[in-house]
């Protein structure tokens, strides 16, 4: 890119003549005639600086120790047995009741939820087939919502529920069931 080329006489005195025409915004701010000294700001005396004789090392403060919190009870891996787990990754195991939150908002799905499981364990089902929907990255076409909401969600729910002592285990299902938008959810049997 070249440089400017600047104004010919011409335009230079056309500029001139309407720049004296126009009164600016702001006003440029004058200096001022004597500039008022700066303020004298006094120091406060401190404590005197230790002699290097007198200078004893510092000794650590008494602190009280710090209590770390008890640590959380070790989880077991799964309350099933490996008979269970591979029954249900061969999808041998047909669901006893199904739950499908697909399409519902958060509130809805919450409510389904819980009165849902409730009725699991009223009609003494082993197992709930809970159909979520596949959780996905945001797409630009989505705009700007996320997908996936209540997959998200549903572990927490069920972990905080009065529902949450009566399940032994929680699983994918299988594909035949709904794979990755699906799982399947192992209840205790009442005694």
């Amino acid at each position: 890119m070249s440089p400017p080329r600047g104004l010919t006489d011409e335009e230079a005195e056309a500029w001139h003549r309407v720049a004296e025409t126009v009164t600016p915004l702001v006003p440029r701010k004058l200096k001022p005639a004597s500039t008022p000294p700066p303020p004298v700001v006094e120091k406060r005396a401190g404590p005197p600086p230790p002699s290097p004789k007198s200078a004893a090392p510092k000794l650590p403060s008494q602190r009280k120790p710090v209590r770390l919190p008890p640590k959380p009870p070790a989880k077991k891996s799964s309350d099933l047995d490996s008979h269970w787990d591979r029954k249900l990754k061969a999808g041998t195991v047909a669901p006893d009741f199904t739950l499908d939150l697909h399409g519902l908002g958060l509130d809805a799905a919450y409510m389904r939820l819980m009165s849902g499981v409730a009725q699991a364990r009223a009609m003494n089902a082993r197992t709930v087939l809970l159909v979520t929907g596949k959780s996905r990255p945001v797409d630009p076409a989505d705009r700007g919502q996320m997908r996936g909401a209540i997959r998200a969600k549903v572990l927490d729910w069920l972990a905080a529920s009065e529902h949450g002592s009566a399940i032994a285990a929680i699983r994918k299902a299988h594909r035949h069931h709904g794979g990755d938008g699906a799982l399947t959810i192992v209840l205790k049997r009442e005694r």
